[in-house]
């Protein structure tokens, strides 16, 4: 919609993260639907990943009509897995509508179990409970139903999450979470904390590169743009609280139709810009 283009976009959007993130974590920890060791799983891979995927950008692909084009396949594959997942659940939606009923009955079961134990004086239940944390597996509760993930595995996609999100900018979170949901079948409601802890600090890390690497390419524009990125950062920030205090009102499918919705819009949109040239 700018016509900005150039790598400094890149830089440009993880300076949006830096700023806009903390509101919307802040968030999801009051609430206690923060699954720290996921989180910490998605920092230390997506970090190196995302250093990587910025030296990359920078060096092999400068030209914008390459980006959108590596851009565009990132996005289609992620939205089109998102609205394919959709897609089958949508054949037996008799066990998709049993399954919502379930998880309702879940959050019903959880908030009366709270509310009893803070009537005596007792800390209430969070929403989630962390099981077990090693070098083997992550299990959680969320609201009383269990959720297990091999360590090595996050650990692996969040690598190469982190250097595709390097390329494009956006820190690995955008892709992470649909990842979580669609492959590894965890809850959208508790992925989303682990996922933007993970893009905030990646692009914080990204924001720091990237302005050292700018001196290095003179004759290309690197850096940030600090005023353009502060402003989208501001509005971000509110945005992120919003969206996040908001999150759990609304179903898990309507966000992920959502998400598919604009993912593939946005790489079609690319892929006919590449074309046209």
């Amino acid at each position: 919609m700018l016509g900005y283009t150039n790598p400094s976009v890149s830089a440009t959007n993880h300076l949006f993260n830096v700023v806009a993130i903390p509101s919307g974590v802040y968030r999801y920890a009051r609430e206690g639907r923060m699954v720290w060791p996921l989180t910490w799983c998605v920092v230390a891979g997506t970090l190196p990943g995302v250093l990587v995927g910025a030296f990359v950008r920078v060096r092999y692909l400068p030209d914008p009509r390459h980006f959108k084009l590596f851009a565009a396949a990132v996005l289609l594959y992620i939205g089109g897995r998102l609205i394919w997942d959709l897609l089958r659940k949508r054949a037996a939606e008799h066990g998709a509508a049993s399954s919502e009923s379930r998880f309702q009955d879940l959050v019903r079961g959880h908030r009366e179990r709270s509310g009893a134990r803070e009537a005596s004086g007792e800390q209430p239940l969070p929403p989630v409970r962390v099981r077990r944390f090693s070098l083997s597996a992550i299990e959680y509760e969320f609201y009383g139903e269990l959720f297990r993930v091999r360590t090595a595995g996050v650990l692996a996609l969040s690598l190469v999450v982190g250097i595709v999100g390097g390329i494009y900018g956006i820190g690995g979170g955008a892709i992470m979470a649909p990842f979580f949901v669609s492959v590894l079948r965890l809850p959208v409601y508790t992925v989303a904390g682990a996922a933007l802890t993970g893009t905030c600090v990646t692009s914080f890390a990204a924001v720091a590169f990237y302005s050292a690497m700018a001196p290095f390419y003179p004759a290309t524009s690197v850096a940030p743009d600090w005023p353009l990125g502060l402003l989208f950062g501001l509005g971000g920030m509110a945005g992120m609280y919003l969206g996040a205090r908001c999150q759990k009102y609304v179903p898990a499918r309507h966000i992920k139709w959502l998400l598919g919705a604009v993912l593939t819009f946005t790489a079609a949109s690319y892929v006919w810009g590449f074309f046209r040239g």
